[in-house]
C-alpha cells in the first residue's frame, strides 16, 4: 500500500512542481528537451522490455497486438479531439492568441493525463516495480508540461496564483485515471489483463513517438538528446537486475 501511495504521489506532484517552476523561473530549453528525451527512453524500454513480453505471457500474441493498436488509437483520437499543443516549450508566443493557446494546452494535457493515470495502476495487479518506473517516467515529462502550461498562462494573465492553480489542475486526471483503473484491474481475467497491459504499452509508445521524441529534437540539432534517451533505456535495464 505504501508503494501505491508513493506511485500516486510522484506522478501527481510533477505537474504541480512544473507549474511552480513555470511561474517563477523557466529552466533552459536544452535541459527540458533532455528531460523529455530521457522520459522517452524510459517509456520505450518499459514498453518493449516489460509490458509487451508480460502481455504475451498473460494472454497471446494476437491479444497483445490488438492492445497495442487500441492503445495507439486511443491517444490518436485524443490528439484529434484536442491537440496536445506544445508552444515550443514555453517559447514566446506573440499576438492575441496566447491566452487561447494556453487554455487549449491545459485542456489537451488534462485529457492526455487520464490514460497516463491508468497506466500507473498496472503495479496493483502485476509488478509494483514497473509502476514505480512508469511513475518516474511520467513525472519526468510532466514537469516540463507543467512549466509549459503555467508560463504562457501567467504571461497573459499576470496572475501567478491563477496560473499555478490552473496548470496544477492537470494532475487531477492522473489521480482519477489511477483510481478508475485500480478498481477495474482487480476484477479481470488474465486474458483481459494482458490486453490492458498491451494497451498501456501502445499509449506509451504513441506518446514517445508522437510527442516526446519530436519535441526533444525539435531545436537541438547536435544529437545531444540522443544520449539522454539511451540513458533512459540503460536506467530501465539496470532496474531489471535488482
Amino acid at each position: 500500500m505504501n508503494n501505491i501511495f508513493f506511485i500516486v504521489a510522484v506522478s501527481t506532484v510533477a505537474p504541480v512542481l512544473g507549474s511552480l517552476i513555470g511561474i517563477i523561473r523557466k529552466p533552459s530549453e536544452g535541459f527540458m528537451y533532455m528531460m523529455l528525451s530521457f522520459a522517452a527512453g524510459v517509456m520505450l524500454s518499459i514498453s518493449f522490455l516489460e509490458l509487451i513480453p508480460e502481455s504475451i505471457e498473460l494472454s497471446s500474441e494476437l491479444t497483445c497486438i490488438a492492445g497495442l493498436i487500441v492503445g495507439s488509437l486511443i491517444m490518436h483520437s485524443i490528439d484529434k479531439l484536442i491537440p496536445h499543443i506544445h508552444p515550443d516549450l514555453c517559447g514566446d508566443i506573440n499576438g492575441n492568441n496566447l491566452q487561447r493557446t494556453s487554455i487549449y494546452l491545459v485542456l489537451g494535457i488534462f485529457l492526455h493525463n487520464f490514460p497516463e493515470g491508468m497506466a500507473l495502476a498496472l503495479g496493483t495487479v502485476t509488478d509494483t516495480k514497473v509502476s514505480i518506473v512508469i511513475a518516474l517516467a511520467i513525472a519526468i515529462h510532466n514537469i516540463p508540461e507543467g512549466i509549459c502550461t503555467a508560463a504562457p498562462y501567467y504571461h497573459c494573465t499576470q496572475n501567478r496564483l491563477r496560473a499555478f492553480l490552473v496548470s496544477s489542475s492537470t494532475a487531477i486526471p492522473i489521480l482519477l485515471g489511477f483510481v478508475a483503473a485500480y478498481y477495474l484491474f482487480r476484477n479481470i481475467t488474465f486474458e483481459f489483463l494482458g490486453f490492458v497491459i498491451a494497451v498501456t504499452a501502445g499509449l506509451m509508445i504513441f506518446i514517445c513517438a508522437d510527442e516526446l521524441i519530436p519535441s526533444s529534437s525539435r531545436k537541438l540539432t547536435n544529437h545531444s538528446t540522443v544520449f539522454p534517451l539511451v540513458a533512459g533505456i540503460i536506467f530501465v535495464i539496470l532496474l531489471q537486475s535488482y
